[in-house]
This record gives structure tokens, sequence and C-alpha cells, in this order.
């Protein structure tokens, strides 16, 4: 397949590394110091668990437009970086390109394919003027949920710490051959791969570590280990949970876990600092809206109240603010 993807950080620059080492048509759009570390050095991974090193030679542009039709793009951006991304996805579209998001926190296309809202509300939020859903339509979207630990030490390195999980499937549940074929590809890759049948949820169950645990993680400084530990510090993440279970029911998107199992998903990682801890310490802009701002926003329509999620808002923006990571 012939695969560009946007945003060769951590989850793009492992997806990109292996689709390429797979024998696929791979291409990056990068800025900055990853584009040109890329471009001198090539895409180097670092394998924790065994040590390997490899570098991969793949097609880096910052201009969309030198890259032509794709068969599939992969939006691994924060939320923050998505309307550049939809200002520059034209190019790559042809008449059956389709668009996979592999990102955390709530998709601006959550509610399209719902019961609930019967497909006619929008996320202000993540989308305010619909450029996202115009540029994007939610006809070509193959969700992608990640599940697999990495990081940047620094531009155009990867290091894959823990997991090759993904989940895909379509908004709504109606997988066709956009998926199988995305899925095939990963697998390839070496990803082990699962076919959703309602995305929704696998992204809800994803939300209830990524609200709770980055926010609490980019405040304290600590490893999502140490956050678990703490009892104290442990409840109040247990709380904001229930509140976004009870978000998610309201919606029709049951996360069906308990907040506990919830956990023990993010205890199989081990000791590893949350994105937006690495976020944090490296200055980049946090993903506040995307993961909190989105949830609530959710929580309106739906009626329900969540107190704990508005203080951990408020809080991890004042944080940002005060250096100049969040607008």
């Amino acid at each position: 397949m012939k695969i560009c993807i946007f945003g060769a950080g951590a989850v793009g620059g492992l997806m990109a590394a292996w689709l390429h080492k797979a024998g696929h048509e791979v291409s990056v759009v990068a800025r900055g110091a990853n584009l040109t570390a890329i471009r001198e050095h090539g895409l180097r991974v670092r394998t924790l668990a065994t040590g390997e090193f490899a570098s991969y030679r793949v097609h880096a542009e910052s201009d969309p437009q030198a890259l032509g039709e794709q068969d599939a793009v992969i939006v691994a951006v924060k939320g923050q970086g998505l309307p550049q991304v939809a200002r520059g996805m034209g190019p790559l579209l042809g008449e059956s390109t389709s668009i996979v998001t592999a990102m955390n926190g709530v998709p601006w296309w959550f509610f399209d394919r719902l019961a609930f809202g019967r497909g006619k509300l929008r996320l202000a939020s993540l989308d305010p003027g619909g450029e996202l859903g115009r540029d994007m339509p939610t006809e070509r979207i193959v969700g992608c949920v990640v599940h697999f630990a990495a990081s940047t030490p620094e531009p155009g390195l990867v290091s894959h710490n823990m997991g090759n999980r993904l989940i895909l499937g379509e908004p709504g549940g109606a997988n066709t051959a956009r998926t199988e074929a995305i899925a095939g590809a990963f697998e390839q890759a070496g990803f082990e791969c699962v076919r959703s049948r309602f995305i929704e949820k696998d992204f809800w169950v994803k939300l209830l570590g990524n609200v709770s645990f980055n926010p609490v993680s980019a405040l304290t400084l600590a490893t999502a280990d140490k956050l678990m530990e703490d009892t104290d510090v442990k409840d109040y993440m247990v709380a904001i949970m229930r509140e976004v279970l009870a978000i998610g029911r309201a919606v029709g998107v049951d996360a069906d876990i308990d907040p506990e199992a919830r956990m023990d998903m993010a205890r199989h990682l081990g000791r590893f600092k949350t994105s937006m801890l690495q976020d944090m310490e490296a200055g980049k802009s946090l993903e506040i809206d995307g993961l909190l701002t989105g949830t609530l926003e959710v929580a309106r329509h739906a009626g329900v109240e969540a107190p704990f999620t508005h203080s951990l808002r408020g809080l991890i923006r004042l944080r940002a603010q005060a250096t100049g990571q969040y607008p």
C-alpha cells in the first residue's frame, strides 16, 4: 500500500518504520528538527526489550503536496495539530483514500454515527468551524486505538518500549474493505490488530486512562506506576474514571470496564511516562482539549455532571498556561 503518516512522533514514527520494513511505500509529513533528523539519519527505532537499533529511509516532506495521492493517510498528531493536518490533507486524497485516526482523546467524528443525537451533534470544542469534518469526512475514517508504549528521546528517534496492539474500526461499526486493508497492512508489519464492531467504545475505554493518567502525571511529574501506588492519587483518578464511564453510558457508549481493570491495563505497561508528561517536560503544547474539553462537551450534551474532571481540566490548563504550553 501507499501510506502517508502525518506526524512521525512516537506513535506515527513506529508505524512508519514497521510499515516501511514490511515493504509498503511509506512517507511521513514532518517538520522542524524531526524532519531534518529523518532526512539526515533515517527514521531510527530502538527496541527497549531487545536493544535492537535500526534506521529506515522513509520519504519525509514538510509539504503534503510533494507526496501525491495515497491509499491511506494515518493521522498520528495531538488534537491541537489537527487544523494544520486538515488544511494539508487535500493533495493526499484520491477517490478511495482511507484516513486512519491513530490518536488519543475524543475524536471529532465521535457523534457522527451514534444513535444519540441522530448524527446531528458536532463537537464544537474540537472542530469549531467544521473544518475537520469537511476536509476529513467520516465516510473515509478508520478509527485506530493504540495500545503500545513508545517515546521520542530525540528528533528522528523512536523508542519502542512495550506492546504492539491496535484496535481498528469504522465509525458506527459497519466495517468495510477499507478497515480490512488497513488491518492487513498493519498485521503484515508486525502489529497485533483487532477489528472492532464498535470503535467508539474502544476509544472510550482508552479515554478512561487518558483523561485521568495524562493530566495527573503532568501535574505531579510522576510515572504511571507511582500514581497507582499512592492511595490518595489513585482514588482521585478512580473518581474521574467513574465520571467518564457515566458520560459514555449516557450517550450509548458503555466502556463496560471497572476502573480497577482499567488500572490493570496501565500496570501491564509498567513504569512509563504518559505522553502528556513527556510533552510537559519537553516544553511542547499539551493535549488538554482533545482529552478533557472534548469529554466535558460530551458530558454537557448528555446532561452528566463531572466535577472531578472539571477541576482536573482547570488545574492542568492553568499549569500549562504558566509555561506557555496552552493558549
